[in-house]
């Protein structure tokens, strides 16, 4: 069941012409639209389901620094700082507050990999600060298990926001810029001419626009393959549920052994048992195999393999070549936007484990849980710049589950780029080329 997520008024008519085509309408995509409109670019937004209906809307609303790997600290720090920004630009309500976030552990080797993160932030001027075992114990009042933990990493500064009205909102503060939002109209392909970008055929038509921005999450691999251009991309599927108000047992977000849990503004939590997730064979996966294989085999005891319809149907499977002038898969119902079922078998002893580590939990009772389609590169590092086989093409997606707390951040290099202006941060660890001329590819420092 998908998450609720507030209604963002739609813009029926098309647009015969844009400067900018955004496809897909996530927090990648609305935030470039946003910073893009703000500067006076004429925006056409397109989304064949809702706004922020996938994973913009289904994870766990952390906007962090902490923990992150150096490629993204940079960018994480200027998001941080777009967050308050847009909450005094739009006047909207998009839930974010800066409640700190904390990790506890009973691990040493744990402990001493994020004492070395927090040795090599702060030549970012970033400082987490170690814990010691007694004030771990302090942070995490009223937990029985708390005489466990040897320490832990707090970050004040980081924060968290509403995943189902941060993206909405923010989408109609581009509105009110001058951006159209287009839902439940699926981009099919992109127009050329001479060689570059000339616009996009939808399923209601076509638009003229010498630069299309492709945001489009876990569908972005097999959008560019119908063109010819190669993305290293996966896909993890994902479980969240969310509780009913409880009491209130951290501020913000907290992960401990096993769980992780975010307090909500309403008094419910968000959480995620064992921060593991489920890799699903398909035949994108078994094309980009050979590069994810590291990566893969170094977090391995934190996702699990499983075959399923993913394999025959969705963003991982192969469709081939299909036309820009009939119904494509983008337009089945059920791909409007992906929903997978929640692996609801890990619910119970989750909610045993909390209760059994606050009793305050205990009988508290789950209000909905879902699944998500987290799309990840093998570095785990997002792509955000131009393809230079395709002029005006230019791409921001592979997150690989970090891309609502850095969205802002990534919004605004995305503008900045498309625009030629001097970028937010260096944007060269997020080159599209890394991942497809045959570099080394880099495993991923951090979550």
């Amino acid at each position: 069941m998908s998450p609720p997520v507030d209604r963002v008024q739609d813009d029926a008519a098309l647009p015969a012409d844009a400067d900018v085509v955004v496809i897909g309408a996530g927090v990648a995509g609305i935030t470039a639209a946003y910073f893009l409109a703000q500067a006076g670019q004429r925006v056409a937004v397109l989304e064949k389901g809702i706004v922020a209906g996938e994973q913009s809307s289904r994870n766990w609303g952390w906007c962090r620094v902490q923990n992150r790997d150096e490629r993204e600290i940079p960018l994480a720090q200027r998001s941080l700082e777009q967050w308050d920004k847009l909450v005094a630009e739009t006047g909207a309500d998009l839930g974010f507050r800066r409640t700190g976030l904390t990790y506890v552990t009973d691990s040493p080797s744990e402990l001493a990999t994020w004492q070395k993160w927090v040795d090599m932030a702060r030549t970012y001027q970033q400082h987490s600060r170690m814990l010691t075992g007694d004030e771990a114990r302090a942070m995490t009042p009223g937990n029985t298990q708390s005489h466990r933990w040897i320490g832990g990493v707090h970050s004040p500064n980081d924060g968290m926001a509403e995943p189902a009205k941060a993206v909405p909102a923010i989408a109609e503060a581009a509105r009110r810029l001058g951006a159209t939002i287009h839902q439940r109209c699926a981009v099919r392909g992109l127009d050329t001419t001479g060689g570059r970008v000339s616009g996009v055929f939808t399923e209601r038509g076509r638009i003229r626009a010498p630069v299309v921005l492709l945001a489009a999450g876990a569908w972005s691999s097999m959008f560019l393959r119908r063109h010819d251009i190669d993305l290293p991309q996966s896909s993890v599927r994902s479980t969240i549920f969310a509780t009913e108000v409880a009491p209130q047992v951290t501020p913000g977000g907290l992960s401990t052994p096993g769980v992780t849990i975010g307090r909500r503004r309403d008094g419910s939590y968000i959480i995620a048992a064992a921060n593991r997730g489920q890799i699903e064979l398909t035949p994108q996966g078994i094309r980009y195999a050979r590069k994810f294989w590291p990566t893969l085999m170094e977090r391995r005891k934190s996702v699990t393999w499983g075959f399923g319809g993913s394999f025959f149907r969705g963003p991982g499977a192969h469709y081939g070549k299909w036309s820009f002038d009939k119904p494509t898969v983008f337009e089945q119902e059920d791909m409007r936007t992906l929903d997978p079922t929640p692996n609801t078998s890990i619910i119970p002893a989750a909610l045993d484990k909390i209760a059994k580590s606050w009793p305050d939990f205990a009988g508290v009772k789950i209000r909905q849980s879902w699944g998500g389609w987290i799309d990840s590169t093998p570095d785990a590092v997002p792509v955000i710049d131009q393809v230079a086989a395709l002029p005006g093409l230019w791409l921001s997606t592979g997150y690989s589950g970090h891309g609502f707390g850095i969205g802002p951040g990534a919004g605004r290099l995305t503008a900045d780029l498309i625009l030629g202006k001097p970028p937010i941060v260096d944007p060269t660890a997020f080159r599209y080329a890394r991942l497809v001329d045959g570099s080394p590819i880099r495993r991923p420092g951090m979550f």
